[in-house]
């Protein structure tokens, strides 16, 4: 348990890098989920527990993107090198193996 939730603070600190405000509602949404089941005895709900946060920290790895307004009318994404995937390129009539 204790290592899942030093993963997602560290997962939440790469993702929202130089973000304050979702640095901070990040790491108090955690705090409050594991607090909130602290007192958790079942094996079965732990478990449970257990595998939607590392879902969760898997949909803000590869998932999550970050964008900063430059103008009245523009963003630019930021993209982590865990989003970055090679281009298949398109094949209109694909050969068959």
């Amino acid at each position: 348990v204790l290592k899942l939730f030093k993963l997602l603070h560290r997962t939440r600190q790469e993702v929202f890098k130089n973000d304050t405000k979702a640095l901070e509602a990040a790491r108090q949404k955690i705090n409050e989920e594991f607090r909130n089941n602290q007192d958790e005895t079942s094996e079965e709900k732990i478990n449970e527990l257990l595998k939607i946060a590392s879902d969760v920290e898997v949909i803000l790895r590869t998932s999550v993107i970050q964008a900063v307004h430059t103008d009245s009318d523009k963003i630019v994404l930021i993209p982590r090198k865990d989003l970055l995937q090679d281009n298949t390129p398109y094949i209109e009539k694909p050969t068959k193996k």
